[in-house]
């Protein structure tokens, strides 16, 4: 079979032509680690070695590493290295397929990912997505491989096919480096062995939406009928016909007091749902208008109450130990999805989620000049840069600057004193 030397980079190897017959281009840096060009075209990666203390004699061993496309020069050097290395500590690699392969398939990687370094060490909901995340797009296409044989160009395929959901899909990419990084900290792959690496994310439109003063007007409105006489319902297309369906004026669902508080107090404190629902009793200091929330999303937090939301707290009925309860006194409400959507309904508020109420709180905060850091400390926000975010236009440097300029420009081509 014909040879030649060159460093095997990623323009040596795409210029390397098809032609009668095979032949290996060996790199010029690694002695051992080839490739292999097939006459359809087909480029492989190999490495080459003579199992350690048996002599020259000794029968030389292939290990193929993957095909050019698959992997990368670079991953390919990676997985050679890490070979070499291990014929050099007295291992025969080609004789011990598990340990050439990395010894831990990506199915059984996600499995020690999220059990032994995501449950650990973060909090229940992020672990929750993680394994969602991994179980729904990577293991079933990549599941019964290898860890260390997946390469960069198939985790960018299954980002580019995650192309209409970008954040999901950067999300997928944000989780696959971190198991990997896991992986390497483990030894269960070689040092370098990243798929995740390099690929360039998808740019996500941060989504920021507040109520205006007429949307707030429209949700108290909501929240005052919805407990009262009861927000209407409609019926939906087949279930108009039925015989003992209620008249259209007794079509109303009658929401519990804690179900309307639950909203109030989302939109007073701009506490995260999860913070409302699982708040019990004990947490709430009625005396020093204080929630003391022993965890939430960024550990331990004091919700500073102002005087409406105490009001609404000191005049609500406890029934067991949480604020929102659920079916069971003893147990939180689980969701506000379905008053949510009534709520949306009979308010026309369509595409406003429960979390723009937290972004309504904060962007008053903002517009009323507060400060945000004021405004951070309230939301609970680890780092300035996140409240940022809610910087109000009317408040901005900026914004003032251009309206005195453009007030004496207004008044000098009006004939006006500019100064006055």
């Amino acid at each position: 079979m014909p040879k030649s030397t060159a460093k095997i980079t990623k323009r040596a190897v795409d210029s390397a032509p098809p032609k009668a017959g095979r032949y290996i281009v060996w790199d010029s840096e690694l002695k051992g680690f080839g490739i292999r060009v097939a006459e359809s075209g087909t480029k492989t990666y190999f490495v080459r070695y003579r199992p350690r203390g048996l002599g020259r004699g000794a029968p030389k061993r292939f290990v193929v590493l993957g095909r050019h496309g698959v992997i990368t020069p670079d991953e390919a050097r990676n997985r050679a290295r890490a070979l070499l290395g291990a014929v050099a500590a007295g291992q025969d690699p080609a004789k011990e397929p598990a340990d050439t392969d990395g010894a831990i398939t990506i199915a059984s990687l996600v499995d020690r990912f999220i059990n032994e370094h995501v449950k650990p060490k973060r909090k229940g909901r992020t672990a929750s997505g993680y394994a969602a995340i991994l179980n729904s797009y990577v293991v079933p296409r990549f599941g019964k491989r290898n860890a260390d044989r997946v390469g960069t160009a198939e985790i960018a395929q299954l980002h580019h096919a995650m192309r209409d959901r970008p954040y999901q899909a950067n999300r997928m990419l944000a989780i696959v480096g971190s198991m990997y990084g896991f992986a390497v900290r483990r030894g269960l792959v070689p040092k370098g062995t990243n798929p995740a690496d390099g690929i360039e994310r998808y740019r996500e439109s941060a989504r920021e939406r507040y109520l205006s003063a007429e949307e707030l007007s429209r949700f108290g409105e909501a929240l005052r009928v919805a407990e009262t006489v009861g927000l209407p319902w409609q019926a939906q297309s087949q279930e108009r016909h039925r015989k003992h369906l209620a008249k259209e004026e007794n079509q109303r669902t009658l929401f519990a007091p804690q179900v309307t508080l639950a909203f109030r107090l989302l939109l007073l404190t701009g506490a995260r749902l999860r913070e409302i629902l699982n708040l019990e009793w004990r947490c709430v200091d009625l005396e020093r208008g204080l929630l003391l929330l022993p965890d939430s999303k960024t550990g331990r937090k004091t919700i500073i109450l102002s005087a409406a939301a105490l009001d609404l707290l000191r005049a609500c009925e406890r029934a067991g130990d949480f604020v929102i309860p659920g079916a069971s006194e003893d147990r939180p409400r689980s969701d506000l999805k379905k008053p949510w959507q009534a709520i949306q309904r009979h308010a026309h508020l369509e595409g406003v989620r429960i979390h723009d109420l937290r972004h309504t709180f904060a962007s008053i905060g903002a517009g009323a000049s507060l400060g945000l850091p004021i405004v951070g400390k309230l939301l609970g926000h680890s780092q300035p840069a996140t409240t940022a975010r809610y910087a109000h236009p009317d408040a901005d440097p900026l914004r003032q600057a251009s309206n005195v300029i453009g007030d004496r420009l207004a008044a000098a081509t009006a004939g006006r004193n500019p100064e006055t």
